[in-house]
């Protein structure tokens, strides 16, 4: 109980720290006062207890980590999978009653590794932004209770320091299947997930009874059983691209050729072959169903890989995670199981709007929602396609992984890669009829200040829309007839109890939402304020 006690005083003393930053969560504005910062559930939910401690900064290293804002129904095995690609995860105290949890790392330096990465890319867990920050505590000490039991159950499955190597695995060679396949799944997407479980000597993929599958190769049985005991079952992206594996009965791989479909990263001199297919359009349409690998993690979590693998003189050892992660800086958030976007790769191509409706300045303001777009072009020829060109790859992801599927003008919208490396403008004294924008210097991106607040308000679009900037003489009469003069409908509104600077507006459907956004972001209310409108975490 004293350590239960402990966790819940380290919450309050987060929260207060933290919640001048978490612009959606307007309950903690309203739960915190001057006064003590009370509790009212303990960990099981029982024993209203008052506490009023020294409040501390988050931001002291520990190889202990403080995960809040859970979904309700979360399992031990997705708190854990936060922190595999970073190390191995020693200890877990799960607080399901206060939708928290604490890890502990196996080093402080696998900590720093998981708060850095997180602190700039949101880990999402079943569409729930969660948040993730060193402990006060310098070590986790838990009692033998049936939750306690449940989480050391759920370590020792997940550990690949617990597989049991003194049984022998049928074979080092795993056949992988992926159902469900949503997004396009890569060679070397599926080396970098089964690389943190020993390196991959050969791979190959292929297409088999309509299902996309894969051979793969470790040095050794205990690698390939671990990779199964882990990743068996698990989604590559969120509720998509299952991973189905089990041993082959083959003992090695004979690989003839280094490229898309084949590897064998013991051979570097092997010639590439018939050159196959890049993953752009409209290639990757034909090769697979719509959409690209987007940013969505297995087993619920959040994470990267090192960028794509190249055939090195010597040989290629696949880079150990942790070490490729703890090198990543990434301003927006990505997330398991898939590479980033090769450094350059940032324009996408939408298809599938409303010619009759879709403007660049539309497109501008949607994808500006989750990187700064710098141009857009609307094809001349075929205007329920453009171009949209992000200013890096991490950006280009989030949009595509936030958007692709969304409802604009009465349209689903298609997004893929392009093969273009950049937006064209149109070359002087040719009109194309304003269809292409440069908005390089545009004064409404969103990113443009590096660690912007911005950064940890990304969401997926939803029915609720955050509003901020409003001056203080409009009124919730006001913003309700200017929302619904669009034509959308206003199911609810709500002040932030402490600052009326800042509110939610909830709207009859996610399509109303996307449209108002469009329309209404950077509205000019007067007073020299113009509305900030995104998507909210929250709802009413």
């Amino acid at each position: 109980m004293m350590v239960m006690m402990m966790m819940i005083l380290e919450d309050s003393q987060h929260q207060l720290n933290t919640f001048r930053l978490l612009r959606g969560s307007d309950e903690l504005f309203s739960s915190i006062s001057n006064g003590p910062y009370i509790m009212s559930t303990t960990a099981n939910g029982n024993d209203s207890k008052k506490f009023k401690g020294d409040i501390r900064g988050p931001g002291v290293p520990s190889r202990v980590l403080h995960i809040r804002k859970l979904p309700n129904d979360i399992a031990e095995t997705e708190v854990i999978s936060l922190g595999l690609p970073f190390g191995d995860v020693t200890n877990l105290l799960m607080l399901k009653a206060k939708n928290q949890a604490f890890l502990e790392m196996n080093s402080e330096e696998a900590a720093q590794n998981m708060v850095g990465y997180y602190s700039t890319v949101m880990p999402v867990i079943r569409n729930h932004p969660v948040y993730v920050q060193f402990s006060n505590h310098k070590e986790l000490k838990t009692d033998n209770s049936p939750n306690q039991e449940r989480a050391q159950a759920a370590l020792r499955a997940l550990s690949t320091s617990h597989v049991d190597t003194a049984v022998a695995a049928p074979s080092s060679v795993l056949r992988v299947v992926v159902e469900n396949l949503v997004y396009p799944v890569s060679l070397d997407a599926l080396c970098q997930i089964f690389s943190k479980f020993g390196t991959v000597l050969r791979i190959i993929v292929f297409t088999k009874n309509s299902q996309f599958q894969a051979l793969l190769q470790y040095p050794d049985g205990a690698s390939a059983q671990a990779a199964k005991l882990s990743l068996d079952g698990q989604n590559i992206y969120n509720g998509c691209c299952t991973l189905r594996i089990s041993f082959s009965k083959l003992t090695s791989l004979n690989v003839k050729y280094n490229n898309e479909k084949s590897r064998d990263f013991t051979r570097p001199d092997l010639p590439s072959g018939d050159s196959q297919p890049t993953m752009e359009h409209p290639a990757m349409a034909t090769a697979f169903t719509p959409g690209i690998i987007s940013a969505a993690p297995y087993g619920g979590a959040t994470h990267a890989f090192p960028p794509a693998f190249t055939i090195q003189p010597a040989g290629l050892t696949v880079p150990a995670l942790p070490g490729g992660l703890a090198s990543l800086s990434l301003p927006g958030a990505t997330r398991l199981g898939f590479p980033p976007l090769p450094a350059g790769v940032c324009v996408l191509l939408i298809s599938n709007l409303n010619p009759e409706r879709v403007t660049p300045h539309c497109l501008f303001i949607l994808f500006g929602v989750y990187g700064d777009v710098m141009r857009v072009k609307i094809l001349f020829n075929k205007k329920e396609n453009a171009l949209v060109q992000m200013s890096d790859s991490t950006q280009a992801q989030l949009a595509m992984s936030h958007l692709s599927g969304q409802q604009l003008h009465g349209k689903s919208l298609r997004i893929t890669l392009s093969k273009h490396t950049s937006v064209q403008l149109p070359r002087e004294g040719h009109e194309d009829q304003g269809l292409t924008k440069d908005y390089s210097n545009s004064p409404l991106h969103r990113f443009k200040k590096p660690g912007s607040k911005n950064y940890s308000n990304i969401f997926p679009p939803s029915a609720t829309l955050h509003l901020s900037n409003i001056p203080p003489s409009v009124v919730e009469d006001d913003l309700k007839m200017l929302f619904s003069s669009s034509g959308a409908v206003v199911k609810a509104f709500k002040f932030f109890q402490k600052d009326h600077k800042m509110a939610l507006i909830q709207m009859g459907s996610v399509e109303e939402a996307i449209e108002c956004l469009i329309e209404f972001h950077n509205h000019d209310l007067g007073e020299n304020h113009h509305l900030r409108v995104s998507f909210s975490k929250s709802s009413i």
